[in-house]
């Protein structure tokens, strides 16, 4: 048994930036696991008490007291019980901080009694690389010792002849995490944060017969800032083909690429067959995102010739998820919200019913167009469409990606073989 944290459940985390500092606070409130093993990958501050410093506190959610007991005056007991092993405990929880390992496969877990590990570096998200790469890969969590191991961000094949190894999945909780298969299923991920949102904005609509005939589709996030922009104006990298993420995140407006319909066709493979973009727009906000989904439908209409698709039918369908098959996952208000009131909401998306529009046209098929593709027709046709434009609210950061990334994490240990 652990020699080091004498605890059972014991939840490896490999980085401690944004993702990986809420993700230890998530599970600090969800109690599942009874132990925890950080890695830094380097050395921190002058002692230990810098890094529990680091922990305790953030600039965007305020200090752990209050993520855990609100505005009560109830205070976490922190004590440092052991520091040449980088131990400490929280209200009673070991913690230890490992900080001489950044290659995965040097990291020990299996020492230290973990078996699941969550990768937050941002770095080792490539399933392809092998665990000996001199670089690193997501792979040496395995050979460390672990026997799952959870990416916080979506997989990127860099090598284009390659495909998905058969031992990795991509999966959003609520969405197609019943997928997972423990006996398949060794390196997970748990795609990304507008994945995240997006995915549960569109299951519904492919859940209800009216809406899954989906004609296209695109979105746009407008983002909050992340830590891999630049605070000031910065000299672009060898190689650097998106010189706006090296301007000034303070001062500017920043349009930019997002991975999100790549990894929604990984969650839902049937948006493989509509013509899906995604782009996103950064913003100088630390957290809160919106996402505008604009999907244009094959619809029918009424005897009365209205259509049957409109505002009122749209948001009924996201009001029947959000009591029904996405209960607490996805939320629908009617509220006029704006980015702060999502900041710490604990959703995968918030609907913002009062934005819903729907506009219903015709889109024209000419004859001499069915005849190109062999379809023998003397006769214009005149298809009725429904455009729709629907908001989305995702707290990029905690409320949403950490809080769904922490249910597909207690999911996989509760169903480890």
């Amino acid at each position: 048994m652990n020699n080091y944290l004498e605890s059972t459940k014991v939840l490896g985390i490999n980085g401690i930036g944004r993702i990986g500092k809420l993700t230890f606070w998530n599970h600090l409130m969800l109690k599942h696991f009874d132990g925890f093993v950080l890695n830094a990958g380097r050395k921190v501050g002058k002692n230990l008490d810098d890094i529990v410093d680091f922990l305790t506190k953030d600039s965007t959610y305020g200090s752990l007291d209050t993520f855990l007991y609100g505005y009560s005056g109830k205070t976490c007991k922190v004590e440092i019980t052991d520091r040449e092993a980088g131990i400490f405990k929280i209200n009673g929880t070991p913690v230890q901080i490992l900080s001489d390992a950044r290659n995965p496969r040097d990291i020990n877990w299996a020492k230290r009694g973990v078996q699941l590990v969550v990768e937050c570096t941002g770095t080792f998200n490539d399933p392809a690389v092998p665990a000996d790469h001199p670089k690193g890969s997501v792979r040496g969590h395995l050979e460390a010792g672990a026997e799952k191991v959870i990416c916080s961000a979506p997989f990127k094949i860099k090598d284009d002849s390659l495909k998905m190894p058969s031992d990795s999945g991509m999966f959003v909780y609520g969405v197609n995490h019943m997928k997972y298969d423990p006996d398949v299923h060794h390196i997970i991920s748990a795609a990304s944060c507008t994945t995240t949102g997006l995915a549960h904005m569109i299951k519904p609509l492919l859940e209800t017969r009216e809406t899954a005939e989906i004609i296209t589709a695109s979105m746009s996030t407008v983002h909050a800032s992340t830590n891999n922009q630049n605070i000031l104006d910065a000299v672009p990298r060898a190689g650097d083909s998106d010189l706006r993420r090296n301007r000034s995140v303070f001062n500017n407006i920043i349009p930019t690429t997002t991975g999100a319909a790549i990894a929604l066709e990984e969650v839902l493979p049937e948006i493989k067959a509509i013509g899906f973009m995604a782009d996103s727009v950064r913003i100088p906000i630390s957290t809160a995102s919106l996402i505008t989904l604009n999907v244009t439908f094959n619809t029918k209409l009424h005897e009365s010739g209205e259509p049957v698709l409109s505002r009122a039918f749209l948001n009924d369908i996201y009001k029947k998820a959000s009591l029904g098959p996405q209960k607490d996952m996805l939320v629908f208000s009617e509220k006029q919200n704006v980015s702060s009131d999502i900041v710490g909401y604990r959703a995968a998306i918030v609907i913002e019913g009062v934005e819903t529009h729907t506009r219903t046209g015709f889109m024209p098929v000419y004859a001499r167009s069915l005849r190109e593709y062999g379809i023998d027709s003397m006769q214009d046709i005149n298809i009725p469409v429904t455009h729709a434009k629907i908001f989305g609210w995702y707290d990029n950061e905690l409320g949403s990606y950490v809080n769904f990334l922490g249910k597909l994490t207690v999911y996989i240990d509760k169903n480890m073989p």
